[in-house]
């Protein structure tokens, strides 16, 4: 493989504000967990079915679960937003197609992970509002938003980038 080129990237004004929505969002949820700590009861449910049923139960402890992998994933994914030198593509990296392919890239990351954060939080609002008898599960809607948020930003970068063979 050839040595693809290093480019510093420079942030445009909607790279900066999701980024700084995915900070607040990462924020929140910690927030809202820590506010909704004392009030769970000692049983929660742990984790959920593909219809959104609860199916398996712990104790309120676990409600740190979904903060914790969150905040991991967020952070690993923008030390990995770094190195877009890295990254596969669809099409051969060269100094001239180099500052367009990793800011596609880089900003396709950067939308998966506000969007992974944001299932994150919605499934631990919805266990929160489950203990305490305010819903029951996550919903019908919750699967097939999740796969919508993960997927058309992919969908959308695939098509993008094979249309771009420079």
């Amino acid at each position: 493989m050839k040595q693809r080129p290093i480019i510093k990237l420079e942030l445009t004004t909607t790279d900066k504000a999701i980024e700084l929505l995915g900070w607040i969002s990462i924020m929140a949820i910690w927030l809202l967990t820590i506010i909704s700590y004392t009030n769970l009861p000692d049983i929660i449910p742990t984790h959920y079915n593909a219809e959104g049923d609860a199916d398996g139960f712990g104790g309120k402890r676990m409600i740190l679960i979904e903060p914790f992998i969150a905040t991991v994933i967020f952070f690993g994914m923008t030390i990995l937003n770094k190195f877009p030198h890295t990254y596969n593509y669809l099409t051969e990296i060269t100094t001239e197609n180099a500052l367009k392919h990793y800011t596609d890239a880089t900003r396709l990351i950067r939308y998966l992970k506000i969007n992974i954060v944001i299932v994150f939080g919605l499934i631990l609002l919805q266990t929160i509002r489950h203990a305490n008898g305010q819903a029951d599960g996550l919903g019908v809607w919750f699967t097939p938003m999740t796969i919508a948020l993960l997927f058309i930003p992919i969908a959308y970068y695939l098509i993008k980038s094979s249309q771009s063979k420079q």
